[in-house]
């Protein structure tokens, strides 16, 4: 899931996926705006078909907890 995740990261902010690691967090170490963020989102649901809450989404700041909160969902 975190390969994944890094790759779809990698098509939002100027960030090589080596760089990104699981305490990234969007904002602050990625450059992430919400926009993007959102954005990045709605591709994940495509991806992996899920339906990602957005109140559950706004606390997510880090790689790590995007992971955990997808894996939770499959």
């Amino acid at each position: 899931m975190f390969e994944k995740l890094a790759e779809i990261i990698t098509n939002y902010v100027e960030v090589k996926k080596e760089d990104i690691k699981p305490e990234s967090r969007f904002m602050e170490d990625l450059g992430f705006s919400s926009f993007d963020f959102m954005s990045m989102l709605g591709e994940v649901e495509d991806e992996l078909e899920v339906e990602i809450d957005q109140e559950e989404a706004a606390n997510i700041r880090t790689v790590q907890e995007a992971v955990d909160y997808l894996e939770s969902l499959q």
